[in-house]
Formats: structure tokens, sequence, C-alpha cells
């Protein structure tokens, strides 16, 4: 089985910071080798044992299945190898980014992040993060000298989702925050706009969540079995609009990508989701306005409709109970807006 991360809200530009992916095929005069001496043939800066750790880890595969370091390597093999922190310089550069606050103290910051800013640098986006943002206006955040560091973080949203997250200040602070996240006692409540209307007005959506075993930089939900990891959300419908419909959406659980999987496997993918097949007109007419009305939609709001809406935790230090609302971004409410008077024209 794929080793897991346990990182909560992982997203999609993040996922190949924690992961170095390489896809080989032996060739047909392949005489046989085990397959740690073979990868270390063919991948620079990579050692011996740091292969041996990714198949005692069970993420060497040959022809899609798990094999052990002494695995012989056979012509016209399909291997594919993760290794856990690629090779390259961690420095994270400070950068004037500006940031919404909406609430600081020396414990904690909450803001407001902006859809399109990627939380965590990663494969592709080195530089314009929130992390950068975060170095340069806060100083002494904890975890910044680690293999892998993230200052504050102690939960993530996918560059795409706009809305409420936390910060530590201090290492105090992202232990206790961190323990309030993996006990699933913090409160977050998503809105989202997703393709077609529900019979019910409220439904839980349970389902193990795991790297597709498809297309590793996407989440897939399985129902049966042990891979992935348990998750839970409840949503409850906000507003009904036929073709697509508004709902809150609950996380009982904090897996990388939790609403986005668990919506598209009940067959209701978030609005302009590229990913998750969301951005195809899946609920309508044929009709030429229609489509031209979905188009002007996307082009509006060219990501997923999904924000964070509202986060509740335990303050670390004071104990208080805090809670923090946020208005639906701009670009996500004129979407909605639209959905308003064309469902209202329609009828």
């Amino acid at each position: 089985m794929i080793n897991q991360t346990d990182d909560i809200e992982l997203n999609e530009d993040e996922q190949d910071e924690l992961f170095e992916h390489h896809r080989l095929k032996a060739d047909k005069g392949q005489e046989p080798l085990r397959i740690d001496k073979f990868l270390m043939n063919r991948l620079e800066s990579t050692s011996r044992n740091k292969i041996q750790n990714s198949a005692e880890a069970g993420n060497i595969l040959v022809n899609d299945v798990a094999v052990k370091s002494n695995y012989k390597v056979k012509p016209g093999d399909v291997i594919s190898i993760v290794l856990a922190h690629p090779p390259r310089d961690r420095t994270i550069i400070p950068e004037n980014i500006p940031l919404n606050i909406v609430y600081e103290d020396d414990d904690v910051v909450v803001l407001n992040k902006p859809a399109g800013l990627v939380v965590h640098p990663g494969y592709g986006n080195y530089s314009g993060t929130l992390v950068n943002a975060l170095v340069y206006h806060f100083k002494d955040l904890p975890n910044q000298n680690q293999e892998t560091p993230r200052p504050g973080l102690v939960h993530r949203l996918d560059k795409d989702t706009s809305g409420i997250m936390i910060v530590a200040k201090n290492e105090f602070a992202m232990t206790h925050l961190a323990g309030q996240f993996f006990d699933r006692t913090t409160k977050r409540v998503y809105n989202a706009l997703v393709w077609g209307d529900f019979e019910e007005d409220t439904g839980t959506i349970e389902g193990h969540i795991g790297r597709s075993l498809k297309d590793r930089k996407i989440m897939a939900v399985f129902p049966e079995g042990d891979y992935g990891k348990h998750a839970v959300t409840h949503w409850k419908v906000l507003e009904r609009f036929g073709y697509v419909t508004l709902i809150e959406c609950k996380l009982e659980t904090g897996r990388t990508h939790q609403i986005r999987a668990h919506l598209q496997h009940i067959k209701h993918p978030l609005f302009n989701d590229v990913t998750y097949g969301g951005d195809s007109i899946l609920k309508g007419t044929t009709f030429q306005k229609y489509r031209q009305f979905i188009e002007n939609c996307f082009t509006l709001m060219p990501r997923h409709a999904l924000h964070a809406k509202s986060l509740g935790f335990v303050h670390p230090v004071t104990k208080k109970e805090l809670f923090f609302d946020s208005e639906i971004a701009s670009d996500m409410q004129a979407v909605i807006d639209k959905w308003r008077h064309y469902i209202k024209y329609e009828k």
C-alpha cells in the first residue's frame, strides 16, 4: 500500500513538495538486477538507504504492485517510486505579500486567505506563498528549522480555496492547536457551490480517502477496505438553484481534498473544479444561452467554488473558545448572485 501523509488539507500544488515521484521502464535487454541497485544507477543524489526505506514503506511499485528492495527487475518492468522530500533548497525567502488578518495576539494569527494563494512552497511554487508572507510579517514562527519547515502551520487550505485559517506564533500554541486538529475538536464550516440538486436537506458522506490508484495527484474515495483514511463530511443545503446547489459542509475529519473528493464521490462535484470534474456542464439544458451563462460563471470565478466560512477553536493560552466567521469570497459570491438572478429570470 502506498504510504499516506497525515497532513491536513494539502493542496494539489503542494503534494509534490512532500514527495519526489519517478516512473521508469526497464528496457528489453535488462538483466535481472535488484531493484534498489537498479534505481541507484538511475536516480541521481539518492542513497541506497533512502530507496530501501521507500520499499519498506510500500512506495516502490513494479507494474502497479508493491515490491521489496530485493525484487529482481525484469525486461519491460514499469517501476514507480515515491521518495520523501525532494533534494532541493528548502530556504524560505521572506516576501512582502499582503495578509488579510482577522485577529492577532501573542500566540495566534487568524487570517482570511484569498483564492489563488498557495499555502506552502512546493513543486512549481517556491515563492509567492502564504509561508513566504508569514516569515516576512512575523518573526520567530515555530517549525522553521526542520527539514520540511512549515512555520506556524497547523492546517492548510487548497490553493484555490478561500477563507479562514489559523497560524501559531510560538511552539506552545502550535503544539496545542495541532492537538485540537488531531483530536477533531476544532469547528470548521465551509460553503460550497456544487453541481446538481439533493433529494434531502442534510446528509453525511463517509468513505476512506487516499491517493488515487490511477493518478497520485488527486484523492479518491474508497468505501470499502482499509486503503486510505477514515473521513466524514456532513452537509446541509443552504440554497437550491435547480442545476447547482449551495451547501454547507462541516468536517469531522481533515483529509487531503476531503470535501472535493467526497462530493465528487456522490456525483456532486464542486462547481468549476478542474481536478475533480466540475469544470464541465454536468446539469442543465442544451440551450446555447445556458451554455454561455455557465461559461460566464467559469470566467468570473476561475477556480473551484469552495470557501472556508468559519473556524472555531480553543485559545491555547487563555483557554477561551474563539469563533471566526468570514464573508464568502467576492468571486464566488458573484457567481451565487448570478445563479439567483438566472433562476428567477428562468421562472
